[in-house]
């Protein structure tokens, strides 16, 4: 059972290092969500280590910082034209975290391993441990959240139905634990639901 604050202690004063770097393309609101949900996904996968999954999802976008803010959404959504950027902030968020981890030094953290899954989390696809499987399927997840579901969609003035299309389509196969996926599933089939209550209650639906 979790305690009524998101952060674990260990983990704040990580957070109020990272939350300057984290206010470009709704990158701070994502990182509270996804340690979240990062959380949830590691009282599931007992083999991963929170030690190195929680730092390292807290601190993996800061580096978006070092972009150019007119840029973001070239790097990403259905059809990306500047994929380099993605690349480019992996490193940057490296070199940022690198600094806040070494200035913090949070006890039981290794930090190389947190580096490790950090550099690599949007570029490589593929799980290369079981916490690179759970920091990205907490990450990706985020777009299944209803958090994520408002933010992307006010990004690309898209409807919930679209979204949700585009995630079962694209996204939640590439969830990589079963946690992740049953997560993922279960957050799209009940939006999907509730977008039906008019049509079954006999009134206009949502959107």
């Amino acid at each position: 059972m979790m305690d009524d604050g998101v952060f674990l202690p260990r983990d704040l004063p990580l957070w109020l290092d990272a939350k300057p770097y984290l206010d470009v393309r709704n990158n701070d609101e994502h990182t509270i969500v996804a340690y979240g949900l990062a959380r949830a996904l590691l009282a599931e996968t007992p083999e991963a280590d929170e030690s190195v999954v929680l730092p390292a999802i807290l601190l993996h976008d800061v580096g978006w910082k070092r972009i150019d803010p007119e840029l973001l959404l070239l790097a990403i959504g259905r059809n990306p034209t500047r994929k380099d950027l993605v690349r480019d902030h992996e490193v940057h968020g490296v070199e940022i975290a690198r600094e806040i981890l070494e200035k913090h030094r949070p006890k039981g953290v290794d930090i190389d391993s947190v580096l490790a899954i950090i550099d690599g989390h949007d570029t490589t696809k593929q799980a290369r441990s079981i916490n690179d499987a759970v920091m990205k399927d907490a990450d990706k997840g985020w777009r299944a959240t209803p958090h994520g579901m408002r933010t992307i969609c006010g990004w690309y003035d898209t409807d919930l139905a679209t979204h949700i299309e585009t995630l079962r389509q694209v996204s939640n196969p590439y969830m990589l634990t079963p946690a992740g996926r049953a997560i993922a599933e279960g957050m799209c089939a009940a939006v999907t639901a509730e977008l039906q209550i008019g049509t079954y209650m006999g009134g206009p639906s949502h959107d």
